[in-house]
């Protein structure tokens, strides 16, 4: 998901760079952006993880991963070229809000992806471990927060947004967080495999006991299954 992210947001600032008068994100803005919404990634090996996932063992794909990553890129661009029309056309957006807006924008929505997309079921109806959603919760309120942090804002060079504009932000990302769940679960789907269990190699001159324990150590420990059959 961080590289789809990340992938999404350079596609959108190459595309976007020359047709503005300023950059989309300023650098120091940009740095902002990845720590925040990385925070909440850190605890995802905490996540609860729903029973059907972890009921066998499964397998990724390095071509599923590499397509994630561009596919999902592109959507992310896609909406990032809506939100840049909405604030220009409608908002008339000058720099510094254009950048404030774009910034909620991108890093709500990484935060809300990463909720989304953890399940196959309504978000609403898997958990996630409390401390993914807490720290989620916190990024999400620090960021609708820093644009009207005085100093700290104006270092970063944000400005406060209006109620409108927020709205805007928080309608967007309610829509690309359920678009790019259909495309995932949809017509891309899971590309990792179940892992299947391969049964033990019999060991001629062992009686059907044997077989049984070396079988069962084969499932616990293969490397002990091996020095098993070794001795």
């Amino acid at each position: 998901m961080s590289t789809s992210a990340n992938f999404g947001n350079m596609v959108s600032m190459a595309l976007a760079t020359p047709l503005l008068p300023f950059l989309p994100l300023a650098a120091k803005q940009i740095l902002l952006n990845n720590f925040l919404s990385d925070v909440p990634s850190i605890t995802i090996s905490s996540d609860n993880v729903d029973p059907d996932r972890v009921a066998q063992p499964q397998r990724w794909s390095i071509t599923h991963i590499q397509r994630f990553m561009i596919v999902f890129g592109l959507i992310s661009s896609v909406f990032d070229l809506l939100t840049f029309t909405v604030l220009l056309l409608v908002f008339h957006a000058d720099q510094a809000t254009f950048q404030t807006s774009w910034f909620v924008t991108s890093v709500l929505t990484e935060l809300a992806v990463v909720l989304v997309l953890r399940t196959q079921k309504s978000a609403l109806r898997s958990r996630p471990s409390s401390l993914l959603l807490w720290t989620t919760i916190v990024v999400a309120l620090a960021t609708l927060a820093i644009p009207y942090l005085g100093p700290l804002s104006s270092a970063f060079g944000f400005v406060p947004l209006a109620a409108t504009q927020i709205a805007a932000v928080i309608a967007i990302v309610a829509v690309t967080s359920s678009r790019r769940k259909g495309r995932r679960y949809g017509s891309i789907g899971q590309r990792h495999t179940a892992v299947p269990r391969r049964a033990p190699a019999k060991v001629r001159g062992l009686a059907p006991l044997d077989h049984r324990c070396i079988r069962y150590a084969t499932l616990q420990n293969p490397a002990g299954a091996v020095a098993i059959r070794a001795n």
